[in-house]
């Protein structure tokens, strides 16, 4: 019998395709990982619910993306403000 490398996924066993467990297991897998605080830059940011998430070092709560505490459409927006605050000044 061969190993299989389902993850998170396993749960879910032959049911929904191949496809839909790998997003899934990739999703977990990100949604769980370290991620670094913008406040006090600890590892230490966990998902509180949908698009919130907290630091547990110091008590920092800040929303997100869904699935991951910074997104590229955010990382662009912040970029653009800055740049533009810049100018101003």
């Amino acid at each position: 019998m061969a190993k299989s490398k389902t993850g998170s996924a396993g749960r879910f066993g032959a049911r929904y395709g191949r496809v839909a467990r790998r997003r899934v297991a990739e999703i977990e897998a990100d949604t769980n990982d370290d991620h670094t605080c913008p406040e006090c830059g600890k590892d230490r940011v966990s998902r509180q619910g949908t698009a919130v998430w907290a630091c547990s070092y110091c008590g920092y709560k800040y929303a997100g993306g869904t699935y991951r505490p910074e997104t590229p459409a955010g990382r662009t927006v912040r970029r653009s403000l800055r740049a533009a605050l810049a100018d101003e000044e």
